[in-house]
């Protein structure tokens, strides 16, 4: 099943002009990496330190190896270096159906 991984990141204000440089570095190794569908950096209006970047794999075991490759030391990135905070992964493969009947009654 097709797993959405939402990871969230926090930009420090003093490296903000850098984000997009280390952004695409990282997500060029993401996007290449075997399973990958799509990846996208949204930016939120309110904040534009705040950016969501949304990942589509083929399967959560696609993105489990990615990120297993992430947390050694040829995966390692840099983006680290730019960020405020911790990032915050959240990753989506089940659906729930919402094409249920109201119940009768």
């Amino acid at each position: 099943m097709t797993a959405i991984v939402h990871f969230e990141v926090q930009i420090d204000p003093a490296h903000r002009e850098d984000a997009a440089k280390y952004l695409s570095e990282t997500l060029a190794a993401t996007r290449a990496w075997p399973g990958n569908q799509g990846i996208e950096a949204l930016v939120d209006d309110a904040d534009p330190c705040h950016i969501l970047v949304v990942e589509t794999w083929a399967t959560t075991q696609d993105h489990d190896d990615y990120a297993a490759w992430r947390r050694t030391p040829e995966g390692k990135s840099g983006l680290h270096e730019v960020l405020a905070a911790p990032p915050s992964k959240q990753v989506y493969s089940t659906t729930l159906p919402l094409n249920l009947q109201p119940s009768q009654g």
